[in-house]
């Protein structure tokens, strides 16, 4: 009788033991404990309103989740070489206006759309340069072309907003069908994810960030690192900018600015990318946007008053830090 116990003892402990070794594995990881955190929130939404989890609802959600995480995935490159980008929010508002432009001029509207994202590739470029070339510090560099393009877009729109052109079937897979937009999203993250773990690209920008000199010792072209993802980011900004034009249908002047921009950048930091630089993950980006996303979108349903989004995300952004700075401790990576 008491082998039998202790056979069903052993039987229960085992599942538990593995379990425990999954978890602790997962928390490990630098997007771990915010999968978590991801996974209690839709329980807890879904809980308390059975309309969270609906069709309608969750097609609201991914919109609310896809253009911080296409923004994020530019900034967590920066990020992880120690550069950020103030100024991408303002390229979600302008590169839908160059689009429309070229449009009206007789270009078919996928040539004006590349039109559009290559202003956007030559902007990163400027600021690439500025910044490494003339030393001049990436939040200064960008935060003063954060000025001059909102400038230039209200110029160029004089302050109205125009038509997104298009007929319906491009205008339905660019982002007007239900979950086009989150689609394009997680073909950024899958894209991006690659880039970063798996070519020399991105092993060279985490080894930027890392330890600069050791990388320029090592033969890095530190410059040209920073110049690219500079210009990745500018142009993900504009082609979030124009996902979006194509969901609403039109495009405004002052859409994006700082606030996609900040949403970006915590769904990057809430996702385990260090704002240290050297260490970053985008499916923690990812998850990052979806928790953020979650969090606006179950308020919303709950009738709670939108204030209190930026109360959660700045205590979000800071338990994320604190958690990120212990577990690379565990890790042994502590950050410098």
């Amino acid at each position: 009788m008491q082998d039998s116990k202790s056979l069903t003892s052993a039987g229960v402990a085992q599942p538990r033991r593995a379990l425990v070794a999954v978890l602790r594995q997962l928390l490990m990881r630098p997007e771990g404990s915010i999968v978590l955190v991801a996974l209690g929130l839709v329980v807890y939404f879904e809980a308390t309103n059975a309309n969270f989890l609906t069709n309608l609802n969750l097609q609201t959600l991914s919109q609310f989740v896809a253009a911080p995480v296409i923004i994020a995935c530019g900034e967590i490159m920066l990020l992880i070489c120690r550069e950020i980008d103030l100024s991408v929010g303002q390229l979600y508002a302008l590169a839908p206006f160059i689009m429309e432009f070229a449009a009206k001029a007789g270009l078919p509207v996928v040539a004006a759309m590349a039109v559009a994202l290559l202003v956007c590739s030559l902007v990163g470029l400027t600021i690439g340069l500025i910044t490494v070339y003339l030393h001049v510090p990436s939040f200064i560099t960008t935060l003063g072309m954060l000025f001059l393009i909102t400038g230039v877009t209200l110029t160029l729109s004089r302050g109205f907003p125009a038509d997104t052109p298009g007929g319906p079937t491009l205008t339905a897979i660019m982002g007007q069908w239900g979950y086009a937009e989150f689609l394009w999203a997680l073909a950024v993250v899958a894209v991006m994810h690659v880039v970063l773990r798996n070519t020399r690209w991105g092993l060279h920008t985490i080894a930027t960030g890392g330890n600069i000199i050791a990388a320029a010792e090592a033969g890095i072209n530190i410059d040209r690192i920073k110049i690219g993802n500079f210009m990745l980011t500018s142009t993900l900004g504009g082609f979030c900018g124009i996902v979006e034009a194509f969901r609403i249908g039109s495009t405004d002047p002052l859409a994006g600015g700082s606030n996609i921009m900040f949403l970006g950048v915590a769904s990057g930091v809430i996702g385990g990318t260090a704002i240290a630089g050297g260490a970053g993950t985008i499916v923690g980006g990812l998850v990052g946007g979806i928790v953020l996303g979650v969090l606006q979108d179950g308020f919303t349903l709950q009738g709670i008053n939108a204030f209190a989004f930026d109360i959660i995300i700045g205590a979000a952004i800071l338990i994320a830090m604190i958690t990120n700075i212990y577990m690379a401790g565990r890790r042994g990576m502590r950050p410098q």
